[in-house]
């Protein structure tokens, strides 16, 4: 855990917005070599990442204020400090895609082969995302029982479960959609309409819930399921159904 990266003066400069940035920078690039696939222009790039930026920022800032509002309650500007880290990504998820789909709508494009192009983005800036919340220290596992990781004193994870060692469920994040970037990358120009933008829902609803398993920061509901788990529940047959339904309009097109 190395929350700052390095300090300008009275400017300290976090590692988790580092991160943060070049994820947004990688996503970037990447849409512009997908962007062929929905017949967007550099201009509808610029836009539509602008529009993920602010739209992904507040709603995942959103979600993790209303999640832990107990942290909050007497320091009401640090819900601004989003440089210090504390971001849902479903929260910016579903808000940016509600913004992007009012976009395509008035720029005409294919809501399907613009998701279908911003998949493989998606998945690369949330494993820069990811290796921000390990070095900041948050989003942190439970007691691990082989290679787990030590917090330092002074961190959430210390103060939740001591110096024991826990899964860094962040890496293994990281890792899975490193992997699942490839996979998109290669539906994004070589599957059928509407493929990579299924399997992203499948993919990382089941990615979600399973890395929520190891998470030790996330409270439950009624004892079960965290948040991001139901979300995950629900993305899951979602993305089948979607996955299904391209299939057969691509069948009944050839």
């Amino acid at each position: 855990m190395h929350p700052v990266a390095f300090k300008i003066g009275a400017l300290t400069i976090y590692w988790y917005g580092v991160m943060a940035a070049l994820g947004f920078l990688a996503a970037t690039l990447v849409l512009r070599f997908t962007r062929r696939r929905a017949d967007m222009s550099d201009d509808d790039v610029s836009n539509i990442m602008l529009i993920a930026m602010i739209a992904g920022l507040a709603g995942a800032r959103i979600f993790y204020v209303v999640q832990f509002f107990h942290q909050f309650r007497n320091r009401p500007l640090a819900v601004f400090r989003i440089d210090q880290g504390g971001l849902v990504f479903y929260g910016g998820f579903l808000l940016a895609v509600a913004c992007l789909i009012i976009y395509a709508k008035l720029r005409k494009i294919d809501v399907v082969r613009m998701f279908d192009a911003l998949t493989p983005g998606l998945a690369l800036g949330h494993a820069f995302g990811r290796l921000g919340c390990f070095l900041h220290g948050c989003c942190f596992g439970k007691p691990a029982a082989l290679l787990g990781v030590r917090y330092p004193a002074g961190s959430a994870a210390v103060a939740k479960y001591g110096e024991q060692a826990l899964y860094p469920v962040q890496l293994y994040e990281a890792a899975a959609n490193f992997g699942l970037f490839w996979l998109f990358l290669y539906l994004a120009k070589r599957g059928r309409r509407g493929s990579s933008m299924a399997a992203y829902f499948i993919c990382y609803g089941a990615l979600r819930f399973l890395t929520e398993l190891l998470r030790g920061d996330n409270p439950h509901i009624l004892g079960l399921f965290t948040p991001a788990q139901l979300i995950g529940l629900v993305l899951i047959p979602v993305g089948v159904i979607m996955l299904i339904f391209f299939r057969k309009n691509a069948a009944e097109e050839a």
